[in-house]
């Protein structure tokens, strides 16, 4: 059988080297020391303009033009390693200066990347410059450290084993950036690349899973507002009321239903974006196996106790919106009980209300009957007298009164036994 030069042939599933592949897709750079590197994460702006934005760069410096279906480019431009990563939310950028620098200077780019990011598509969240220095300058002090990172608490720790050491405040500095200092002690490039990467993507997804706060923020008086309103409802309730108070209270319910399903699918998926992020948070701190630097705190301490309860804050509101979801449940549930009971009652009585009526007008229609049959046999006994009136006297007959008195017994049982039978047929559909 012939096979396709990756080694696929015709068994092989359709998508099966996309899959393969999707382990490779985000490979990390290779960092050797001393390196300087600037990291910007924008969030996506208009469909397709990141990538647009590349190409452009591509093109400025006669580089092969990437496919849009890439979500990870690496280039060397002006001698950095460029590296260009899509996100579902945003397109980070990573350039790295691995050529020795100036003492004070802290920015990889040069003019030309200098330009190209300054008209990078969409808002920057994350600005960053780290530096990689090697174990053999001269050891920092506090006042040395303090000069480099002056607006915060100093947070620092040793990663990766012993074999590098970490500074950071997380306060964006004069120039717009944060600062990350790393010692590298023993760090091989693809190592250095890694710890590089993880420090990072915690710079970058710590303010992607903030992005909830604001909204969390926002929504609380509003579900304030809404628990409130359930709160007075079941209230009313459970007072009960007539059939129209308790069809109004279930029209109330509805509408809160509605407004805290809309507050819901406002925050639903920024909430469930922040709890992801704040997740490889975690796991990007434990990745760096810190280990404390006497006097300073660590960077997962820090987080822990800095990150994590605007974390918690946003999921705390994302609980409150599923237990109102489910007060409502159940109250509506409660609410539709009770008046489906206070409607049978009503059937019920209603029906009674009709049997009793049945039932009168089942006995005016036998009365009317029994005055039927009496005025129906009154009117045949006239026509009866006349025809025997009329007749001539023959010798024979009885008296003409005695045969008017045979036929009004006759007569009345005749049209009681018709009007009897009219009755049947008729209660009878025949």
């Amino acid at each position: 059988m012939a096979m396709a030069p990756d080694g696929r042939d015709g068994r092989d599933h359709p998508q099966r080297t996309q899959l393969n592949d999707e382990l490779h897709a985000r490979p990390h750079m290779r960092i050797t020391t001393p390196a300087r590197i600037t990291h910007l994460a924008h969030l996506t702006g208009e469909l397709g303009a990141d990538h647009a934005h590349l190409l452009a760069l591509c093109r400025d410096v006669g580089l092969p033009l990437p496919g849009s279906e890439l979500r990870q480019v690496q280039l060397l431009v002006d001698g950095r390693a460029v590296k260009w990563e899509r996100h579902t939310e945003f397109t980070a950028i990573t350039i790295a200066d691995m050529a020795p620098g100036e003492a004070g200077d802290w920015s990889a780019l040069s003019p030309r990347l200098a330009d190209w990011t300054s008209r990078l598509p969409g808002s920057r969240l994350v600005a960053c410059h780290l530096r990689l220095e090697p174990d053999g300058d001269p050891h920092h002090t506090p006042d040395s450290l303090s000069a480099i990172f002056p607006r915060g608490e100093l947070l620092g720790s040793e990663v990766a084993g012993g074999e590098a050491l970490v500074w950071t405040d997380f306060h964006l500095g004069s120039d717009g950036h944060t600062r990350i200092l790393v010692r590298d002690k023993a760090l091989s490039a693809s190592h250095a690349g890694r710890v590089i990467q993880r420090l990072l993507e915690i710079e970058t997804y710590r303010m992607t899973a903030l992005l909830g706060l604001p909204l969390a923020r926002e929504a609380g008086p509003e579900l304030a507002s809404l628990e409130q309103r359930l709160e007075g409802i079941v209230a009313s309730t459970a007072l009960g009321g007539n059939l129209a108070e308790e069809h109004g209270l279930l029209d109330a319910l509805t509408r809160l239903a509605a407004e805290a399903e809309a507050l819901s699918v406002r925050c639903r998926y920024r909430f469930g974006a922040t709890t992801a992020y704040a997740e490889l948070v975690e796991r990007r701190v434990e990745e760096l196996r810190e280990e404390r630097i006497p006097g300073l705190q660590r960077l997962g301490v820090f987080l822990e106790r800095r990150f994590r309860p605007a974390v918690r804050t946003c999921e705390a509101v994302a609980r409150r919106q599923g237990e109102l979801a489910a007060g409502i449940s159940r109250a509506s549930s409660l609410l539709r009980t009770r008046v489906d009971v206070q409607r049978a009652e009503q059937n019920a009585e209603i029906l009674k209300s009709l049997e009793h009526r049945a039932r009168t007008q089942l006995r005016i229609q036998e009365a009317v009957e029994g005055l039927s049959v009496f005025a129906i046999s009154y009117y045949l006994l006239g026509l009866v007298k006349y025809v025997v009136d009329g007749l001539p006297t023959i010798g024979g007959l009885p008296p003409k009164a005695l045969m008017t008195g045979i036929a009004v017994p006759t007569i009345v049982a005749a049209v009681w036994v018709g009007i009897r039978r009219l009755r049947r047929a008729v209660s009878s559909g025949k």
